[in-house]
This record gives structure tokens, C-alpha cells and sequence, in this order.
């Protein structure tokens, strides 16, 4: 292989300015760390339709790393801890309390980028119904005329309004003020968020397209089980009464589910619970701050429980 083209497929070339935000840790960073205050809500559901390990070689077969309850909860900032979807894949999270659009960000995305420079996309959609899907105005300013390799890197200064912009542990922040001219969707009742995977093939029978039409330049091929993006979590961050809140008084939940010795329960305010079995003893009490809380389940036996907080909101878990 040509020496000089060698290097062109680890550090490709961009075009145009450095339009959009920078690393994690640098000053005007838009990233979210995963154990910030703003979230008060994680994704609940996940579907994943896998897509080819490699587009161009489907005999390979499809991505199949990781399950979809690695997608359910709070950021787990671990690299293994995710869902693969594949070239092409896609991701659909609903929630218990739907997403409103707020001052600033709205929720943030996850991906398992191991540093800032090796980043895997995809484009993020959004529905009020789980029917019609609106997608976020995604811009790539990276060049299209050489392909970046499955090992290249990616200046996320070039690319905006994807998920994977930042590396594992810090979430890429999306405004639904973005498409508030959008038809056919409620940007205060979100449902749904979707993740598709962008390709990053620069060949146009494979190529994926940017909202302005040009071509998105990304890590390819990644012909590997843990092929295409790569989903930790999807974070609240804004929700409104209008959203739903005042009908179901409190909002919490609990992850993962089922359990071991520790959780995470995440609580809109400040409460108490108890735990009950299924015959309606009570095992187990205590309080819940605003926020997260770390919770020790250790002393419970294998079996089907209820929390319930004093506000009535229930939900239902297994401890293994």
C-alpha cells in the first residue's frame, strides 16, 4: 500500500472550519459525564435491529455484541457494557416519563468511544407516537474523497448533532428545539429516541447522508461483532407537567432490573419506600434523594419484590 495513503486512512483530512464543539475536558465541550446531576431519567426499553457487520461483505453476518438491557439505565461508562448495532443498525429506547424540550439539552446519548478521536456515530430520531420518527439536522464537515479505516479517527470538532460525538462516560447532548418545526411530532411528549448507525462507507452504493446532503465519512469497515455504534444509554434530562408527570404524582426507577446486591434508583424528589413481596410483606425501607441513589438490595432473597414509594408509584423487580 502506498505509504502516504496509509496515512490518509488514520488521520484523513477535513474540509472547512472547526465549526462545532471539542473534546470532552476542553473549554466549550458540550459532553455530559454520566454521573451529572442534570439527568433525572434513563431509558427503560430497548429494541435493536442489528444491522451487517460489513455492508460491503454480508456473508460475515451481523453484529450480535452485547444484549439490549445493556442499553437500559444509567450510563455504566464501561467499554463492554453496551449494545452493538451494526452498519446500518438501529436502537429504539422509550421511557417511563416522556422527554419535553426545555432550556438547553434535552437528553444526551452514550456511545463506547475509547478515546476522542476513535468515534463511532449514528443519527438520532425521535417520535410522540412510535410511528413517526423525526430526525436531528446531523452535519458532517469531514472529507469525503478518502475513506476512513474501521482503526481511523474522527475530529469531533467536524461532525454535529450525532450520537458518538464524545468518548465512553460522557454523553452527546440533544435539543428538541433543533426540529420544533417538524410535523407530525409533539416536542413535549417524546416516546421514543432512535439511533441509526451511520455506515461511514464514502462508497455511494453503501454511503450514508448527512441533513445537507454530503456524504458521512466514519470508521470503516468494522467488521467485528462489536461492529457500528455502540449504545450505553440514553439520558433525560428535561421533562414537563405536560409530559405526564402530574398523573403519576413521582417519578422514579430503578436499575438494572433484574438486580443483585447494589441498584440505582433514580428519584424526581426527595421520598420514602418500602419493599414488598408478592404477597405483600414488607422486606425493606428506607429514603430516596433527589437524583441518584445507591441502594444495597443484599439482604433480600432471590425472588419478585415491589418498591412503592409513599406517593403510590410502584414498580416491580426481580433480585437474583
Amino acid at each position: 500500500m502506498n505509504k502516504i495513503l496509509s496515512i490518509l486512512l488514520v488521520f484523513p483530512i477535513y474540509v472547512g472550519a472547526q465549526s462545532y464543539p471539542p473534546p470532552a475536558g476542553q473549554p466549550g465541550s458540550t459532553a455530559i459525564h454520566k454521573d451529572s446531576s442534570i439527568f433525572i431519567g434513563w431509558a427503560t426499553n430497548c429494541t435493536v435491529q442489528r444491522g451487517y457487520m460489513n455492508v460491503e461483505n454480508q456473508s460475515l453476518g451481523y453484529a450480535s455484541f452485547g444484549v439490549e438491557n445493556n442499553a437500559i439505565g444509567p450510563a455504566s461508562g464501561v467499554t463492554t457494557s453496551v449494545v452493538s448495532i451494526g452498519d446500518g443498525g438501529t436502537a429504539t429506547l422509550t421511557f417511563d416519563i416522556p422527554i419535553a424540550n426545555g432550556a438547553g439539552p434535552d437528553f444526551a446519548v452514550f456511545e463506547n468511544g475509547l478515546n476522542d478521536e476513535f468515534l463511532e456515530i449514528g443519527f438520532v430520531e425521535v417520535s410522540s407516537n412510535g410511528t413517526k420518527f423525526v430526525r436531528f439536522p446531523a452535519i458532517s464537515e469531514v472529507q469525503t474523497t478518502t475513506q476512513i479505516g474501521g482503526f481511523g479517527t474522527v475530529d469531533c470538532r467536524y461532525i454535529h448533532n450525532f450520537a458518538g460525538k464524545y468518548r465512553v462516560g460522557f454523553g452527546t447532548p440533544f435539543d428538541l428545539e433543533d426540529i420544533k418545526d417538524s410535523t407530525g411530532i409533539d416536542i413535549n411528549h417524546i416516546t421514543h429516541v432512535r439511533i441509526v448507525d451511520v455506515i461511514g462507507s464514502i462508497d455511494p452504493l453503501y454511503a450514508t447522508y448527512d441533513s445537507q446532503g454530503t456524504i458521512v465519512n466514519n470508521l470503516h469497515p468494522t467488521p467485528f461483532e462489536s461492529g457500528g455504534f455502540d449504545l450505553d444509554a440514553v439520558g433525560i434530562i428535561n421533562t414537563s407537567d405536560d409530559a405526564g408527570l402530574e398523573s403519576i404524582n413521582f417519578a422514579f426507577s430503578i436499575y438494572p432490573n433484574p438486580v443483585t446486591d447494589w441498584v440505582q434508583i433514580y428519584s424526581k424528589s426527595t421520598t420514602q419506600f418500602k419493599i414488598y413481596t408478592t404477597v405483600g410483606a414488607i422486606v425493606m425501607q428506607g429514603e430516596l434523594n433527589t437524583g441518584s441513589n445507591t441502594v444495597s438490595f443484599a439482604a433480600l432473597a432471590n425472588g419478585v419484590y415491589f418498591i412503592q414509594t409513599i406517593e403510590g408509584k410502584s414498580i416491580k423487580f426481580v433480585k437474583e
